[in-house]
């Protein structure tokens, strides 16, 4: 530990103009943006309980089921930073827990799974979003363009995954 504290003080590495390490600073920016996200939730909220129309409350429905999974990340990539710099491991920190061969093998067969299915999935959405061009003032077109961006997104996430697997 000692030898830390002399390395960190003879390369200035956690020194910055404003006084807090980048780290520390990337925290706070963590912590203001998932606030701003749980006030804006409320918001959406409120709207949605004030809104009449079926398809304008679906969709405000599904912003706030993004904006709920967005304030999840913010909040898990927070309680990371948190830990490094404490040097703990917090509830719902995205690091810690034992590598287990067995489970990473059947999770690994699993995601190939999840990526064939992920891939069906946006071929058949873009053939969808052609058959159903125009339907519903172009809302059809809006939903299905965002269930495939949700996919590609899944496959991205599924192919960190598997990546980070192989490397355990």
């Amino acid at each position: 530990m000692e030898a830390l504290a002399e390395m960190n003080m003879m390369f200035d590495l956690m020194r910055t103009p404003e006084g807090i390490s980048p780290v520390e600073r990337l925290l706070n920016q963590f912590e203001a943006h998932e606030t701003k996200e749980e006030q804006s939730i409320e918001i959406y909220k409120k709207t949605v309980g004030e809104t009449a129309n079926p398809a304008n409350r679906f969709l405000l429905q599904m912003i706030v089921s993004d904006e709920e999974k967005h304030r999840a990340a913010i909040h898990a990539m927070a309680a990371t930073l948190k830990g490094s710099l404490n040097w703990s491991k917090p509830a719902g920190a995205l690091e810690g827990g034992g590598v287990v061969a067995a489970a990473n093998d059947k999770l690994s067969a699993a995601t190939d799974e999840f990526l064939r299915i992920e891939n069906e999935g946006i071929r058949e959405y873009r053939i969808l979003l052609n058959e159903s061009s125009g339907y519903y003032h172009g809302l059809f077109e809006v939903l299905i363009g965002a269930m495939i961006r949700d996919s590609e997104k899944h496959v991205e996430l599924l192919k960190y995954l598997k990546k980070s697997l192989e490397s355990a």
